[in-house]
């Protein structure tokens, strides 16, 4: 299986199934000498985990990372990091009746028609389990950049929506709830929508809105390997993503260009900044904005017909312990991937500039 692997300089590959013993990662490219904060990363890991709330899976994993290499007396060594998380709370069992199964808007029938076998307990290699990975290795290179702020936040549920420009949120408030909505009224609305679809048996989708702050300008290669264009990968890489928008995103195709061209300052910064601070693939130094649209978890506890794999139809109902919303649990995986791109260009901006 090919595909594990993300990032050029700062590369992060991931292992593991999300039924299996343990899931984990090695990180290459990580510079040395970053004195490491081994409580933000579990925070971030916390932030992710399952059963940390009630609109959230139930299942129970202290999702605590043990680190193997790379790292000498709390600070990176330049070499290969290697980590593990173990899996403690799997219930296979919950699985058993999808074996020849093949649950609608799954992974389930591409995997098998690809590789011709499957893991059916959780989805295996395809469950979301498989992005705790990626939160480690986010939570370090967020460390590497010390100087860039990155707060991804829920901005809607369903047809709940955060109306405020992010210049009015108050990031800190982010975790004040558990949705990751920083607008308490907003926040107050959204959760009790998603508790109401998880009464019924159902899931819901939703956005996450993310802003990059303190970037310099200059990262991003133009054509191929545009900034925004490595974001929407790492974006749509995520499990259950279904879009990618950056500064005024489809919006501003509803604009004339008189409307949405940023007027410059002496400076070199925007009176505005509808570029969503990328221009021709290269950061600008202002703000980097974007928004990303989650699907409803695939798995509903209501009856829905499928096929199994012979091709018959039959009925099937969701077991086992599963996200109403994935939203709030994927802020941090947003974050994460977020950080991975901005380390992965700024190391490649010091090998480009000498600046070591």
């Amino acid at each position: 299986m090919a595909g594990n692997s993300f990032g050029k300089l700062f590369k992060l590959t991931t292992f593991g199934e999300s039924h299996g013993r343990a899931i984990g990662g090695i990180i290459d490219g990580c510079p040395a000498g970053i004195e490491l904060d081994f409580e933000a990363i579990q925070n971030e890991m916390n932030r992710r985990k399952p059963g940390q709330s009630k609109i959230v899976t139930q299942r129970k994993e202290p999702d605590t990372v043990e680190f193997y290499s790379g790292i000498f007396e709390g600070k990176t060594t330049g070499t290969p990091i290697g980590f593990l998380i173990h899996n403690t709370n799997q219930k296979s069992k919950d699985y058993s009746h999808i074996k020849d199964v093949y649950r609608p808007s799954h992974a389930d029938y591409t995997y098998d028609k690809k590789y011709g076998v499957r893991d059916y307990r959780g989805g295996g290699r395809s469950s979301a389990r498989e992005t705790a990975s990626r939160v480690v290795a986010g939570a370090i290179a967020k460390q590497f950049l010390r100087q860039t702020k990155i707060n991804a936040f829920t901005s809607s549920v369903g047809e709940i929506f955060v109306d405020k420009p992010y210049q009015d949120l108050d990031f800190s408030k982010i975790e004040s709830n558990v949705i990751r909505c920083p607008d308490k009224a907003t926040a107050e609305k959204m959760i009790a929508k998603v508790s109401e679809v998880k009464k019924q048996g159902d899931t819901i989708g939703g956005t996450i809105t993310c802003v990059i702050q303190n970037v310099p300008a200059g990262l991003g290669e133009p054509v191929f390997d545009k900034l925004h264009a490595e974001l929407g990968k790492a974006m749509l890489s995520i499990n259950a993503v279904k879009g990618f928008e950056y500064g005024s995103g489809f919006c501003g195709a509803k604009m004339k260009g008189s409307e949405h061209n940023d007027k410059f300052n002496e400076d070199g910064s925007t009176q505005t900044n509808l570029s969503g601070g990328v221009q021709g693939g290269i950061s600008n130094g202002m703000d980097i904005y974007f928004r990303v649209a989650f699907k409803p978890v695939a798995t509903t506890l209501q009856k829905q017909e499928t096929i199994n794999s012979a091709g018959e139809t039959v009925e099937m109902q969701g077991k086992g312990r599963h996200d109403p919303c994935v939203v709030p649990r994927a802020v941090p995986i947003v974050e994460s991937m977020a950080a991975l791109v901005i380390a992965d260009y700024m190391l490649l901006r010091r090998q480009e500039t000498k600046d070591w």
